[in-house]
């Protein structure tokens, strides 16, 4: 299944699909549902991002982390419906509306829970489950102004089990990912907090059709 992710990742950037916000006076697109985006940390500069290296402390789960590479493959993510709901691909994000972030490398989900994260001491996030299942701890709201959560709009993410936001606060890890920013949960909002959707696949209804054929929704 990870595979047909990624093949549709990559048969999506050579058709222009990765296209960015509109500009000029037009409304903004609105985040889709089934899109397959990078998100940038607006105040520290980096993607969100996660790979096969589990803490070695907390859970013990897969880690998430902030990069400053724009290139690297392992910080694209696919939006989808909250746990045991459908979204379907093209329909658009409402702000307040509870969805999964699925890591298109690893097919696990943004997850947080009541452990400790490993460097600033706040709630730790991770990546749980396998090719795209995993619980209702995977949830998270988008927290944003308006009626739809806009492509070129801040966002937050609050985790809809425990109510903290997915932060950056700077905190930067050694080996074996050196370089790399602690992601974490906060339990208050601050400009630690925003989100803006920088690179991917942004499905509109009309590429439904296209799609479906080769592959389900997850």
């Amino acid at each position: 299944m990870r595979l047909l992710l990624l093949a549709e990742l990559a048969l999506g950037l050579a058709l222009g699909l990765g296209a960015a916000a509109a500009g000029g006076g037009s409304e903004p697109d609105a985040v889709t549902c089934g899109s397959v985006v990078k998100l940038l940390n607006v105040r520290h500069n980096v993607r969100l991002h996660s790979h096969d290296v589990r803490y070695g402390s907390g859970s013990g789960q897969q880690s998430v982390t902030g990069v400053s590479a724009v290139d690297d493959s392992n910080s694209y993510w696919r939006i989808r419906g909250k746990t045991s709901t459908v979204c379907g691909r093209g329909t658009p994000v409402k702000c307040g509306q509870s969805i999964r972030l699925t890591h298109i490398n690893t097919g696990r989900n943004l997850h947080s829970h009541h452990f400790t994260s490993p460097l600033s001491g706040n709630q730790e996030v991770s990546a749980f489950g396998e090719d795209g299942e995993g619980d209702y701890l995977d949830d998270w709201t988008v927290v944003c102004s308006g009626p739809y959560w806009a492509r070129d709009s801040e966002v937050r993410f609050k985790h809809s089990s425990t109510d903290v936001f997915l932060s950056v606060t700077g905190e930067q890890y050694g080996r074996p990912i050196h370089g790399q920013k602690e992601v974490h949960g906060m339990s208050y909002s601050n400009q630690n907090n925003y989100w803006k959707v920088m690179e991917g696949i942004f499905m509109k209804p009309s590429e439904l059709l296209r799609m479906d054929p080769y592959h389900s929704e997850l």
